[in-house]
């Protein structure tokens, strides 16, 4: 066996390390670049493999493939192996309008070749063909499947070439690139301009598109755009949908609701596209929404009743507008929903570092400025320098750049106070919403724990809500669209939560709002997918997700105990910390030959291997007993299986500041030295079958790197803390009666 893997290792490293003859008058002569790329595209398909067991996984490697062979002009096989690249990505040709500009260019350029006509006459071909042949559910998706930078990939490939200058040979990864860049710019470069002119005619055969601004009461202006199908002429239902990220989005959301036979409405928030507005994310939505759909629930197009649909923020802004609930609001379908000041900003009391590059993103301008907010290189040393500075976090906002009144008006409020309560329904405000909710989020969506919070909240206020879950192995994209074979970059998901979300939600808007059937998943309150057992299961309660619970106690393995028995004799793991050193350097333990966990800043604890299989399914929960030396700190939790095969498989994870642990909105300081108790709530929800054979490893520690806040522990205002707080290491002792309660479902 270690001979097969050396022997791998070598062909892949030999590979990488060859060299292809590409001339640096390629560089600078685009003639020459032109006749030399699909030559050098030739000669890296040939050597280009999919490893066994080992990344790119199928969908990078076909993503690779088709774009080698777009550069090398095979673009027959181009063509079949974008087929075979959909078919990977997703079921039901749920992605059949995915990467289709290479397509369409591909189709193009084999007609130009084969029946001799101008390359604008078959691409207006390749492009009607397609067009024509896509199912009417993915029409809507044609915008954004061909929508590019040119510019960016202009940029993209001068960087490349760029890095050849001056030499006659390129590297098997360079060439790769390479190769891929110069397919993305051809690709756009030639086709994008008259495709999207193409598209356009297509919509204004079908769509009645407007966009109207509106005035409100405030003073305010909101840009809100109406998508119609023209073939509908009756009055419809609305589906309204709040936007932030203005801009070709728009018409996406409003043709979508179109295409399923509803009228479509999408409305900017202050300050976007024509609103001349102050831009405060997240302030203004529940004031300002009553009056928009009041508006919209009166035009001529409508017949009174409206529903709401939406991811992420778009999700924040449906429980935005049931604060004061419209009586034409008919039901919401919040999609991985933003828990404002629950797990955005700060998630359980920790602010992120990635709050200020979301604002950037969606205040540099009135649109979205995607340049920025992908520049992950800039970002990554942004947060990067200001770790290793050990500055105060409130100069996160200075050092990417410029001030931002917004990053510190949010820091001013680190616990959940009337701040962030009064954007959204708080306690009591509950128990008034009274129409049907469908709520959908994933184990692996950011926002989960905002999605879950809502609906927590919703059940716990009124009792008898029309409310229900579907949760499933879904990531924050796929939770809001359709599952992908693989989620999470390269786990596969069971084929039944391969399922489209857009038919699901708006199923369920022809069971509300046009006495419809209700959709066939909806067979209890909440509907969880139990992966590797390719079910879903149906409860009515999420306690009922899970039917006992196990204990996994913070056992040292030297004591020979199990760490599923509670302990018998009071002992603790000590662990120290010196924030004092910013070095980032990460450390792992070696789980098997094939896998290694990262266990920086934290200790770790495993359990013996499990004598049969085990389906965990719900949150963790549990309490830490734990004393340390300063006055607060904020911890950070894995929870692992260690499949049979030696693999590590992440199933939750946990994160709190611990002075807010028992009470997100005021703050209790630890006192050093004094065992205290740190109760675990608002943990990744996951539902699982592990196999027999299988172990658990439980990590603990301290959150304390560039992605996140700094808590020093002097109990001062965390965002003004720098690295001369620091003072003497953190020490914690962590106590063998803390446990982790692990959620086991028997049938």
């Amino acid at each position: 066996m270690k001979i097969k893997i050396l022997l791998a290792l070598i062909f892949v490293n030999l590979m990488q390390a060859q060299k292809f003859y590409f001339p640096k008058t390629a560089t600078s002569d685009s003639l020459i670049l032109d006749k030399e790329i699909p030559r050098l595209a030739s000669q890296v398909i040939t050597q280009y493999r999919l490893p066994k067991n080992k990344p790119p996984y199928p969908i990078t490697f076909l993503d690779n493939l088709y774009h080698l062979q777009i550069a090398a002009k095979d673009y027959k096989n181009a063509i079949l192996t974008l087929s075979d690249y959909r078919k990977e990505y997703a079921d039901h040709n749920m992605a059949g309008n995915k990467s289709l500009a290479y397509e369409i260019y591909s189709m193009a350029r084999l007609m130009e070749k084969d029946k001799r006509m101008s390359f604008s006459k078959a691409l207006q071909v390749a492009f009607t063909t397609k067009y024509e042949s896509l199912p009417e559910s993915l029409i809507a998706k044609i915008g954004p499947a061909i929508d590019g930078d040119i510019t960016e990939f202009r940029n993209s490939l001068k960087k490349a070439l760029a890095g050849q200058k001056d030499k006659d040979s390129i590297d098997y990864v360079s060439a790769l690139a390479l190769c891929k860049t110069y397919a993305n710019y051809k690709t756009y470069a030639d086709a994008q301009p008259q495709m999207m002119r193409l598209l356009e005619f297509k919509e204004q055969e079908k769509f009645i598109i407007e966009e109207k601004n509106l005035s409100l009461k405030s003073g305010s202006t909101l840009t809100i755009t109406i998508v119609r199908k023209k073939s509908n002429t009756s009055r419809l239902p609305v589906i309204l949908t709040n936007n932030i990220y203005a801009g070709s989005f728009d018409n996406f959301v409003g043709k979508r609701a179109a295409i399923y036979n509803y009228v479509g409405a999408v409305v900017n928030t202050r300050g976007k596209r024509n609103s001349t507005d102050e831009n405060n994310p997240f302030e203004h939505e529940s004031q300002d929404l009553y009056e928009v759909i009041d508006w919209v629930s009166q035009q001529p197009w409508s017949n009174g009743k409206v529903g709401m649909i939406g991811g992420s923020y778009l999700g924040f802004s449906q429980w935005a507008a049931v604060k004061k609930l419209h009586p034409a609001l008919k039901t919401i379908v919040p999609q991985v929903s933003v828990g404002i000041g629950i797990d955005y900003p700060a998630q359980n009391n920790i602010f992120m570092s990635y709050m200020m590059r979301w604002i950037r993103y969606v205040t540099n301008n009135n649109y979205t400025d995607e340049t920025d907010f992908n520049n992950f290189t800039k970002w990554d040393s942004v947060n990067t320098a200001w770790y290793k500075s050990g500055k105060s976090f409130r100069t996160l906002d200075s050092i990417s750049g410029n001030p931002s009144r917004i990053f510190q008006r949010w820091l001013d409020h680190p616990g959940y106070d009337q701040y962030w309560q009064k954007m959204v329904p708080y306690k009591e405000d509950f128990a008034n919403i009274n129409i049907p909710i469908l709520t959908t989020t994933g184990y692996y969506d950011a926002d989960q724990i905002g999605a879950l919070y809502y609906f927590k909240e919703h059940l716990r206020y009124n009792k008898n809500a029309d409310h229900y879950l579907v949760i499933g192995p879904y990531d924050h994209a796929s939770a809001q669209s359709y599952g992908y074979t693989y989620t999470n970059g390269s786990i596969p998901i069971d084929p039944v939560a391969r399922i489209s979300i857009d038919d699901l939600a708006f199923s369920w808007f022809d069971y509300i709002l046009k006495n419809g059937k209700k959709p066939e998943l909806l067979k209890d309150r909440i509907n969880f997918q139990v992966m590797n057992t390719n079910t879903w299961k149906h409860v009515s309660d999420l306690d009922k997700m899970h039917s006992s619970a196990l204990k996994f106690y913070l056992q040292d393995k030297k004591n020979k105990s199990s760490v599923f028995d509670k302990p018998r004799q009071l002992q603790f793991t000590r662990q120290t910390l010196d924030f004092k050193d910013r070095s980032l350097k990460e450390t792992y333990y070696t789980i098997s030959r094939k896998d290694s966990v990262n266990i920086t800043n934290s200790v770790y604890f495993e359990s013996e291997v499990l004598d049969k299989d085990l389906i965990i399914s719900g949150n963790l929960s549990g309490v830490f007993n734990i004393s340390i030396n300063k006055k607060d700190f904020d911890t950070s939790t894995a929870l692992y299986q260690i499949q049979p095969d030696g693999k590590s498989f992440l199933l939750s994870t946990h994160m709190v500041r611990a002075s807010y642990a028992k009470n997100n909105a005021v703050r209790q300081l630890l006192v050093p030295g004094q065992k205290e108790q740190i109760p675990i709530q608002n943990s990744i929800l996951m539902s699982k079958k592990l196999e027999k054979g299988s172990k658990l490893l439980l990590v603990v520690g301290v959150n304390n790197n560039q992605n996140w806040q700094v808590n020093y522990g002097t109990g001062k205002d965390v965002s003004t803390e720098t690295v001369q707080d620091a003072g003497e290491p953190l020490e914690i002792k962590w106590y063998n009666d803390s446990y982790v309660e692990i959620p086991v479902y028997k049938a």
